[in-house]
């Protein structure tokens, strides 16, 4: 067990948050605040118990201290949505900025990734952010496949605990893989089976059934004889397959294919596109999203299912008219999760955007914004920043 900081007494206390505030710009603007806001909104109450927060936060890939790269552009969208004033410092100047906190005051340290020792996870610069309050509290899911100072090292030098938002997400993934009502349905799409062997062969031990879309579909599709034309696939992965069938075969679970796929002679949006069988695939032609035979084969299975876990889209979803299978299958799930029928979680930038598109991404009951941090959860790897939670002494 992880100790949750809402568990303990924080009145009077400065938490050192390691929050992920990477959020996407446009113009020098927030062009969506999400991840700011669900921290925030976890952090409020903590606040109003008398709790001071000192924030670490990484933003982008800068190479050193660039400031196109600075927390302070976001300084005011993290004090919009904390309802309160959010001092800033860099890090030389935390540790006075830290000290003066009032409870009910909050601290927003320069981009983290400033620091040469961040992705170095060197325990020296642990200890400069250890010594900035009382209590660690990692509230960064998406950055716990990341053993840097900020998620890992300083967890060994103070108590550590996890925020409200790590709190969701990992009770929420342990919900849909580890511990799943039962049927179970993965949906795996993207464009590359080699880019998710690992979670391809660790699904196939956790759920009763996996639907397969997207260029990886393509090459399973390929691997059973189908022509590709000109679509994307991976010829040096039939063995791979092979593999993956064997593996879902003896632990009971069906892989489900499209019996259907929509073509067309151009990868542009609202290009012409006829629908073939999925063993029909023309020589001038590629395969860019599921059909709806497909779609209604696979609806069949997500009713039919209790727990679904959704991870990439079904084709080029992009592009109309080659999202219409993600749309379809996303507003099936969402039905399905309205009505009480099932637990659905989806996650991975991709799929995000997916059922953003479709409109239904509040209607699931959990959507993971985390990218690598999600897709390592999936394939079944310890995350370094939830291991360091759970070391002696730190664990509940």
């Amino acid at each position: 067990m992880i100790t949750s900081v809402t568990d303990l007494p924080v009145a009077g206390k400065r938490l050192v948050v390691r929050a992920d505030l990477n959020v996407p710009m446009e113009g020098g603007r927030v062009s969506d605040a999400t991840r700011i806001t669900r921290f925030a909104d976890g952090m409020k109450p903590l606040l109003a118990k008398g709790a001071s927060l000192v924030i670490l936060s990484h933003f982008g890939r800068p190479k050193g201290a660039d400031m196109a790269f600075s927390l302070r552009h976001i300084r005011d969208d993290v004090s919009r949505a904390l309802g309160c004033p959010v001092a800033f410092a860099a890090l030389d100047q935390a540790a006075e900025a830290a000290a003066d906190l009032k409870p009910g005051q909050v601290l927003l340290v320069e981009n983290i990734r400033f620091e040469a020792g961040e992705e170095k996870n060197d325990v020296a610069l642990a200890g400069q952010l250890a010594a900035l309050g009382d209590i660690y509290v990692n509230d960064a899911f998406s950055c716990a496949h990341r053993a840097h100072a900020s998620t890992a090292a300083i967890a060994g030098l103070m108590t550590a605990t996890a925020g409200p938002l790590m709190m969701e997400e990992v009770a929420a993934l342990t919900a849909a893989l580890e511990k799943p009502q039962r049927p179970s349905v993965a949906i795996v799409g993207g464009a590359k089976v080699s880019s998710k062997i690992a979670v391809l062969k660790h699904l196939v031990t956790k759920v009763d059934h996996v639907i397969v879309g997207g260029g990886m579909a393509d090459t399973f599709l390929f691997a059973d004889g189908a022509p590709m034309g000109k679509s994307l696939h991976e010829a040096d992965q039939v063995a791979t397959v092979a593999e993956i069938r064997d593996i879902a075969a003896k632990h009971g679970c069906t892989i489900h294919l499209p019996a259907d796929v929509v073509i067309s002679r151009e990868f542009k949006a609202h290009a012409a596109s006829e629908t073939v069988g999925a063993h029909d695939c023309p020589a001038d032609a590629m395969i860019l999203d599921a059909g709806p035979k497909a779609v209604a084969a696979f609806a069949e299975v997500l009713s039919g299912s209790k727990t679904i876990l959704w991870n990439g889209p079904l084709g080029a979803f992009e592009m109309q008219p080659f999202d219409a299978a993600t749309v379809a299958l996303a507003r099936t799930a969402a039905d399905l999760t309205r009505a009480g029928l099932c637990v659905s979680v989806a996650g991975g930038g991709d799929t995000v955007a997916a059922l953003n598109a479709a409109g239904v991404a509040d209607q699931f009951t959990y959507v993971s914004t985390a990218g690598g941090a999600f897709l390592e959860w999936l394939e079944g790897r310890a995350l370094p920043g939830i291991a360091a939670l759970m070391r002696d002494g730190q664990a509940a």
